[in-house]
């Protein structure tokens, strides 16, 4: 059985939905869930936000934090995983307990981006109530040219996001 699969039974299991909001994996972690029979019974939505003033539009990160720190930072990973949650249980009448997101965002190259190297990854997870939502950012620095730097993120997003709803 494979991590996707793994995750998408456990979060059946404790009643809850799943959104994806990507930048540098570019649809690649919605992928990997989308191609488990019957994700769509708890994969609500993936949303690639791949250019900036979409994290903004789309997932409502800060315009403000976008302009000053640039889309490659923990705080948008935090941002882009939160306000897709938000936005989902809105549009759906869900109570934002229901819904867990995991978010990706970094330089997957060939060169940097806003000051950030290669390889620079962000990567969230954010799930809770709405009193007190937990989002936990993990930092990393990969190796490799763009689709290993891409293939390695939607691994410790399938990682990460296994870690933390197994708790």
């Amino acid at each position: 059985m494979s991590t996707a699969e793994q995750i998408l039974d456990r979060l059946r299991s404790q009643g809850k939905k799943l959104v994806v909001a990507e930048s540098l994996t570019g649809g690649l972690l919605t992928a990997e869930f989308s191609k488990v029979d019957g994700a769509s019974e708890v994969l609500l939505t993936g949303i690639v936000a791949y250019e900036t003033s979409l994290k903004h539009e789309l997932l409502g990160v800060s315009k403000a934090l976008l302009e000053n720190q640039g889309a490659v930072d923990p705080e948008v990973a935090a941002q882009m995983a939160e306000g897709l949650r938000v936005k989902i249980a809105s549009k759906l009448g869900l109570d934002l307990a229901q819904i867990v997101a995991v978010s990706t965002t970094g330089v997957a190259g060939p060169s940097e981006q806003d000051g950030k190297a290669v390889g620079e990854v962000y990567i969230c997870v954010s799930k809770g109530p709405e009193d007190s939502v937990s989002s936990n950012v993990f930092a990393h620095q990969l190796a490799g040219d763009r689709a290993k730097i891409q293939n390695s993120a939607v691994l410790l997003g399938l990682g990460h996001l296994w870690e933390e709803i197994a708790e």
